[in-house]
């Protein structure tokens, strides 16, 4: 099996390569591409030194699967290409996951949706992907009326320059370029991505259209609010659920801890909850500081946590390219 990493030098990139190894994906020949920038520098793939190449040089080769980490603009462009020359291409991008014919994929909740035809695949947006992952079981159980979700975002989700910005405030540094508009460091910023007509971010309105079209639902009320927080790695989210059915809090423990991909971690009375410092480095979601939401009828409080560039971002397309291997006997 021939993979492609494009956008292998950056955070997510980096990161694919290191899920690449723990998940042990079986590769004949790993090609890497980046920026113009980072073309001839090497990296370690499953103890081989690889070259970084100009995509163009990548897409002369007979490529099976290509995992893109470049951004709308490349991803727009160049995707297309290599679907073209047969390759299944994962796309972490947000410039194709509301394509109606385009499978925007979570493999724990629909994988079935992968086929020949499909060849290029959207890996959703991080905050998505680990809210899902825990609405799904709960969905499909009790049938959920509306969704209020409120995210607390770490830098790493703006990329290095915004790591940067953080390190540099945190570290009395005022030579750096700043990323975002405001001080991060000792702050909330109520804001990310860009504005909408509707007053909404775009990464407000990427969390209600994504969470639709995963659940395959689009009656879904949703409204969402995101915050940028300074920590390096990790988002979290607090998640208000008001379902159609009634249910049981005992019930709801045991789909989550009975869930795929779901850790279930709720003892506040032992001051045991999901938190970034224990979902960093993890490939699992974590939820937690389940409660009945008394000021509604069939109301429910979660707190979800989960490690932005691996579930969020990495793991889920290195696990979209072995369902992909496995099915198609790449």
């Amino acid at each position: 099996m021939n993979l492609a990493i494009i956008g292998a030098t950056g955070l997510v990139g980096r990161e694919i390569i290191k899920v690449i190894e723990e998940l042990n994906l079986d590769i004949t020949n790993c090609y890497l591409s980046a920026s113009e920038n980072s073309v001839g520098k090497t990296l370690k793939v499953k103890g081989e030194t690889l070259k970084v190449l100009k995509i163009d040089d990548v897409l002369k080769e007979k490529i099976d699967i290509a995992i893109f980490s470049a951004g709308t603009e490349v991803s727009k462009y160049y995707a297309p290409k290599f679907v073209e020359k047969n390759a299944f291409v994962i796309d972490n991008s947000s410039q194709w996951r509301l394509y109606e014919k385009v499978p925007l994929v979570v493999p724990e909740i629909n994988s079935h949706l992968i086929s020949e035809e499909t060849k290029l695949i959207a890996n959703p947006n991080c905050s998505t992907i680990q809210l899902v992952l825990v609405l799904y079981p709960l969905h499909k159980t009790y049938k959920i009326r509306r969704i209020v979700i409120s995210t607390y975002q770490s830098v790493s989700g703006s990329g290095y320059k915004a790591i940067e910005q953080l390190m540099a405030e945190r570290n009395g540094l005022s030579n750096y370029t700043k990323f975002y508009p405001h001080k991060i460091d000792m702050n909330c910023i109520p804001f990310a991505g860009s504005l909408t007509e509707n007053k909404y971010s775009t990464e407000e309105m990427k969390l209600i259209n994504e969470t639709k079209k995963i659940l395959n639902d689009y009656s879904l009320k949703i409204t969402s609010t995101v915050v940028r927080i300074p920590i390096i790695n990790c988002h979290s989210e607090s998640v208000n659920i008001e379902f159609f059915n009634t249910y049981e809090l005992n019930d709801i423990y045991n789909i989550l801890k009975n869930s795929p991909g779901i850790v279930l971690i709720d003892e506040p009375e032992n001051n045991f909850y999901p938190m970034p410092i224990i979902a960093a480095g993890r490939n699992e979601v974590f939820v937690g500081r389940i409660r009945r939401d008394f000021s509604i009828e069939n109301g429910l409080n979660l707190w979800i946590v989960a490690d932005n560039l691996r579930k969020g971002a990495a793991t889920n397309a290195v696990q979209i390219a072995l369902y992909i291997k496995n099915k198609f006997n790449l």
